[in-house]
């Protein structure tokens, strides 16, 4: 890793939290983390699986409970949930997250906009 490219693993990680999350999703039960690796294109070893699945367990993205010897996992989220993810994911790369933001929200279209403005007086007043 180079100090030219500092988002580069940023991004990678969230990627791969994306894939193992939509997985999962596709899933529809709960599964193991073998499982997850033979669902990715990505053609990942296990302990990758497994480091992404405890960091996304860290951010209460995923459950996961004992079944026997093993694991299995959830998502926490919706498809809502994973797609806010992907949207974090996203402004975690960028170094101007102003700006990303900024655009964002000037490109809304007007209903969308509205949305977001009465989300975010919920937000300010504690839900």
């Amino acid at each position: 890793m180079t100090e030219t490219h500092p988002h580069r693993v940023r991004r990678a990680q969230g990627a791969l939290e994306t894939q193992v999350l939509t997985a999962l999703h596709d899933a529809g039960v709960p599964v193991t983390a073998g499982w997850v690796r033979e669902h990715l294109t990505a053609g990942l070893a296990y302990t990758t699986v497994m480091t992404v699945l405890a960091r996304l367990l860290a951010k209460n993205a995923v459950t996961r409970r004992r079944e026997g010897r093993s694991f299995v996992w959830v998502p926490a989220a919706d498809q809502a949930g994973l797609a806010a993810l992907k949207m974090h994911r996203v402004l975690d790369g960028e170094q101007d997250r102003r700006a990303v933001l900024a655009s964002f929200v000037t490109a809304l279209p007007a209903d969308d906009e509205q949305v977001l403005r009465e989300l975010l007086h919920q937000a300010g007043d504690g839900g």
